[in-house]
């Protein structure tokens, strides 16, 4: 769909972010996929304590999750970005020979994010604002209304949120636990923190969404 078409599609700021949000998250089917390899890895770890065994599961799972995709002539792209995370997280696990390792690249990710987002925030260019970029045509002509960039403040905020949760809660587990308690207790945390909060963080954007009808402006053609 071009830019034209979308806009029309979307005749609010409200309208427009959410069908980029479901697109971003790849609806109910891609948050699962993105659950499954490592629910699997944990779970192989804690019967097996083997972290070869458990690297391997996890990979083979997200392969064929990909399979399925292609099979089905579905978008991989989610997938895709599951096993480039799971493929890193196995790098350094199998570097260290430490299983909690196989998380640090997520804690490291999120917490990335978190601080991208919150310097958008603070330097008044939201993230979010972007969205709106994308079905205008004009990746910054939203940051001349005031009211949309305060929406889009408050919407940065909330999808900041679950990252800083995660930071939060599994960077100490990381840093300071050991053993396997620390390997199950990540496993726990990040399948707990993950789609659950995500989507936690989304149903919140979409009921403030709910709220109001900001209509989407057109940037001016230049004379």
């Amino acid at each position: 769909m071009s830019a034209e078409a979308e806009e029309v599609a979307h005749d609010t700021v409200e309208a427009a972010v959410r069908a980029q949000l479901t697109k971003a998250f790849g609806g109910v089917r891609g948050i699962i996929e993105a659950a499954v390899p490592t629910i699997a890895f944990t779970l192989s770890w804690i019967f097996t304590e083997d972290l070869k065994t458990s690297l391997i599961v996890s990979i083979t799972l997200a392969v064929l999750l990909l399979v399925v995709r292609i099979v089905q002539r579905s978008t991989p792209q989610f997938v895709i970005n599951s096993l480039i995370g799971i493929a890193i997280g196995a790098f350094f696990a199998s570097r260290s020979g430490d299983a909690k390792d196989y998380f640090l690249p997520g804690i490291l990710w999120n917490a990335g994010y978190m601080v991208a987002m919150l310097l958008s925030i603070v330097t008044r260019w939201p993230v979010v604002g972007f969205l709106i970029g994308s079905v205008t045509g004009d990746p910054t002509a939203w940051h001349k209304d005031p009211g949309i960039v305060k929406l889009c403040t408050r919407l940065t905020w909330l999808l900041m949120l679950p990252c800083a949760v995660r930071v939060a809660v599994q960077g100490p587990v990381y840093l300071f636990g050991g053993g396997d308690q620390a390997v199950a207790a990540l496993g726990v945390a990040k399948i707990a923190m993950g789609w659950p909060l995500q989507v936690a963080a989304l149903g919140a954007m979409l009921w403030l969404l709910g709220r109001g009808r900001t209509p989407i402006k057109p940037p001016v053609a230049p004379a």
